[in-house]
């Protein structure tokens, strides 16, 4: 009975990394949280006004599926390919794959097939181009797991563009033509998050070589601060020049919101300024969600946004 005790007690500590089963560790592997990034494949539609018809948002219900199906691929080709080294990391080492929870040739397996049904599977419910868009995805992701992650910039570039073309995707399922300022706002926006997200990271593991991303020890703070500052300014002055795009106030409107949106959109930036500037914007969406000012400002303007779109 003693020994059974003792047994019990020296297995419990592994205990949770283990709930659910093989099918809870494939969808814990599949980062749930994550999901919320997603989310953008809204952004064109709703920049064009074209949200809320039922093809649009049964395209965009697809769209979202698939491009989450995509990010689940890469996630569990990654912690496949890392999974002894996330087994030598003080948190990473819980992760379903690397505590055994999930056996390496089926997460490699399982991201595969989703790496193939995904694309194939949008050529017949989308478009080619969506289609296209989504195997590029894959393609950057995949090199970025294998050798881009270890190589300075590049890894910004490519993390960037990922969230690019989140909100790409639905426009071309849409067909929907995409501003220049769109992009630009969009792009450097996304810079903005990614390098704060490193420089938080940078920031915290200071004195602690090792403890996280190991290229993170050849970026300086200074670069990531400056990196992160000038994406911020480039994502303002591009949502500033699409608002005043259509010169001065509109006719038919009450308010010029489309302007006047501007103001909530720069607050917006400056309030995640402050978190990447304490180092405390390790998540952006923890950011975006847990903070009530910043949840605040985010729904004034769509507020202000969607008036500009309905032309109120």
């Amino acid at each position: 009975m003693a020994d059974t005790a003792l047994l019990t007690r020296a297995r419990s500590p592994q205990a949770p990394p283990g709930r659910g089963g093989l099918l809870g560790g494939l969808l814990r592997t599949a980062r749930p949280k994550q999901w919320v990034k997603n989310v953008l494949v809204v952004a064109a539609p709703a920049a064009a006004g074209e949200l809320f018809s039922r093809h649009a948002l049964v395209q965009i219900a697809l769209v979202f599926v698939l491009f989450t199906a995509c990010a689940a691929s890469v996630y569990l080709v990654n912690d496949a390919r890392d999974a002894e080294a996330d087994r030598a990391h003080p948190v990473k080492r819980h992760r379903p794959v690397a505590a055994g929870q999930v056996p390496v040739p089926v997460a490699y397996g399982v991201g595969l097939v989703l790496a193939v049904v995904a694309p194939t599977a949008a050529v017949f419910l989308c478009s080619p181009f969506t289609s296209a868009l989504l195997t590029a995805y894959l393609g950057m992701q995949f090199a970025y797991c294998v050798s881009l992650k270890h190589v300075l910039v590049v890894d910004l570039a490519v993390v960037t563009t990922g969230f690019l073309m989140r909100a790409m995707i639905g426009g071309l399922a849409l067909g929907i033509p995409l501003s220049r300022w769109f992009l630009i706002t969009t792009g450097f926006g996304a810079l903005f998050m990614v390098s704060a997200k490193r420089y938080s990271e940078a920031v915290q593991m200071a004195g602690k070589a090792g403890a996280t991303r190991a290229l993170l020890t050849e970026y300086t703070t200074g670069y990531l601060r400056f990196v992160w500052q000038l994406a911020a300014g480039v994502a303002v002055l591009g949502y500033c020049l699409w608002a005043l795009e259509e010169g001065g106030v509109p006719h038919t409107s009450v308010l010029p919101w489309r302007q006047l949106s501007m103001v909530a959109f720069i607050l917006a930036v400056l309030r995640y300024a402050v978190f990447a500037d304490r180092g405390t914007a390790g998540e952006p969406e923890d950011v975006v969600l847990r903070d009530r000012a910043l949840a605040l400002i985010g729904l004034a303007w769509a507020a202000m946004y969607g008036l500009a779109v309905a032309d109120w």
